[in-house]
């Protein structure tokens, strides 16, 4: 098992060797594999490069990204132009339901909201923002629309599991209450994790999940 001093290592190692990602202005604190990263980055895009990066470094048991968007003067947009450009990303976006979704900006900050049916829908409109020029932070205030929850809908999520990752489906509690889903257990990697949380969003009629599950390499 890594030691925190390995991780920091490894973390920085991964954070300066991925072009996209500007390390200068960030600090790396570890304490037993919960990485907090904090600091300034230039577009609010990075602080989702950031977390993908962190995810690839094994040992990495936790993720707290303490970071602030300080747009660079090249990066600046006024709130009208970008409500506009806003509009044309999710317009453009296949797996968006762009008339059921409604957003507005105020200093950068695009808050989205209305009702969709699944989560990868809502997942696709906050995705289809993140990368737009000044954009400083996202709410991402679209709920999902109420639809009848099967009663079998825990044994099709643990079907999903096995299916996906089978050694960590036996480690994984599937609990359903009404339209709300808690995961709990532990995964061995952040895949596992992103798998078990994406079977649980896919079953019919979710509208909440709970994730308590651990990652533990």
């Amino acid at each position: 098992m890594k030691t925190d001093h390995q991780i920091k290592q490894d973390v920085v190692a991964e954070l300066e060797w991925d072009p996209a990602i500007n390390s200068n202005a960030i600090g790396i604190a570890v304490n037993d594999g919960v990485v907090t990263v904090s600091g300034h980055i230039d577009t609010y895009a990075q602080k989702r490069v950031i977390e993908k990066a962190l995810r690839r470094v094994n040992g990495v048991k936790t993720i707290a990204l303490d970071l602030d968007v300080s747009l660079s003067q090249q990066n600046q947009r006024e709130d009208t132009g970008l409500a506009l450009a806003v509009q044309n990303a999710l317009k453009w976006n296949s797996a968006v339901p762009v008339d059921k979704i409604r957003a507005a900006v105020d200093n950068g900050w695009v808050t989205l909201a209305g009702e969709v049916d699944w989560n990868y829908q809502r997942a696709a409109a906050e995705k289809a923002v993140r990368p737009l020029v000044g954009v400083t932070g996202i709410s991402n205030d679209i709920s999902l629309s109420p639809r009848p929850v099967p009663a079998d809908v825990t044994s099709s999520i643990e079907g999903a599991l096995k299916r996906q990752a089978e050694r960590e489906a036996k480690r994984v509690q599937v609990d359903v209450s009404g339209s709300t889903v808690t995961l709990r257990g532990d995964v061995r990697s952040w895949p596992e994790h992103t798998a078990a949380v994406g079977a649980a969003w896919s079953a019919p009629g979710v509208r909440k999940v709970i994730d308590e599950l651990h990652v533990n390499p």
